[in-house]
């Protein structure tokens, strides 16, 4: 008579059989991963923008043998550091609800301020470059009390700054250029611009200050809410006023030490260091691309320094490669556009998941 235990044993315990994954149980862990990747892409706004610029470096460096060269490299981040350094103050900003058409023109005005203060009134090298920084937080703070106390719409606010600084520049300087006084172009210049390492470090320090700033701090949480809702800021009994201000104050003592930067960089103070609106324009175009909405509640800090680097490398990609210069803003404007789109839709999908 044959054994029955043998048959027991070759049986799998029930235990067994659910302990086994199948095809269809496979399949649905592999979905969980591939959604739970997915939701944490669409957590972190800097996400896409970091997957561009490798892209681009990798085309660029393909392209030409140039690009991955340590000279290159060098004129990327000089070219990248004083709009990621900017783009901290309009992040800022733009979060908070305001934006500030004035600190490309606060960039041109502080190195002008350095030099006044040491040849002119005799000011000692350090304390004129924190004048000439003092100068930008006080064109903030102009620019917060009239649009916080006087209720006028901060781009009116700061188109009237604009013009009131660049007269300023121009008829003080004589619309010439001046050299960088002797006292401070030595040992400090090589801190402040003109060693080769200079904007790279000040940049890499300002971002991530004010990450910590934006994502850990009562100031970043309050800014979002004053951004996202003002009333309900208001009402929650976030001082809505100082939080404003305070924001354009930073957005001018950056712009004011980014122009200090460039002008130890090409050893001249210039009336158009920064372009005028091109620093601006450039700051808050990188804003924008790294993800941060121009409708206010919502920004990334390191998303506005990763976009700064994307329009540092088509522009410098551009020119190893022999492309003219004017589809750069063809690039541009159409950069600007997705990212509005891909903010928008992005919004729509984290809402989504928080009511499922």
């Amino acid at each position: 008579m044959p054994d029955i235990s043998d048959g027991i044993r070759e049986s799998p315990a029930p235990a067994e059989v659910a302990g086994r994954p199948t095809g269809n149980g496979a399949r649905r862990g592999a979905n969980r991963i591939l959604l739970r990747i997915r939701d944490e892409f669409l957590r972190r706004r800097e996400a896409s923008v970091l997957v561009v610029a490798l892209a681009l470096g990798a085309y660029f460096a393909s392209a030409s043998e140039a690009f991955l060269t340590g000279d290159n490299m060098v004129n990327i981040t000089q070219a990248a550091a004083p709009s990621a350094i900017v783009a901290c103050g309009i992040v800022l900003l733009l979060v908070s609800g305001e934006i500030d058409l004035s600190v490309g023109v606060v960039a041109a005005l502080a190195p002008f301020m350095m030099h006044y203060a040491i040849d002119y009134w005799g000011v000692p090298g350090v304390p004129a470059i924190l004048l000439a920084l003092l100068t930008g937080t006080v064109i903030g703070l102009g620019n917060g009390l009239v649009t916080v106390v006087l209720k006028v719409p901060s781009f009116i606010t700061t188109l009237g700054t604009f013009y009131l600084v660049t007269g300023i520049v121009l008829t003080t300087s004589g619309a010439y250029p001046a050299e960088i006084p002797a006292s401070v172009d030595n040992r400090i210049g090589q801190w402040l611009g003109a060693a080769n390492w200079a904007h790279l470090v000040w940049a890499l320090v300002i971002v991530a200050f004010f990450h910590v700033l934006f994502t850990r701090t009562r100031w970043g949480l309050h800014t979002i809410a004053v951004g996202g809702n003002l009333l309900g800021a208001q009402e929650a009994g976030v001082r809505t006023g100082r939080i404003k201000v305070g924001n354009f104050m930073i957005a001018g003592t950056l712009g004011a030490l980014a122009g200090i930067l460039e002008a130890f960089r090409i050893h001249t103070i210039d009336p158009n260091l920064g372009g005028g609106t091109g620093l601006m324009f450039t700051a808050v175009s990188a804003a924008v691309i790294g993800g941060t909405a121009l409708a206010g509640g919502s920004g990334t800090i390191i998303g506005g320094a990763l976009g700064a680097l994307v329009l540092a490398e088509l522009q410098n990609g551009f020119n190893l490669i022999g492309i003219s210069a004017n589809p750069y803003f063809l690039i541009l404007g159409g950069a600007i556009l997705l990212a509005m789109i891909a903010n928008v839709y992005l919004s729509r999908l984290r809402r989504a998941g928080k009511t499922t």
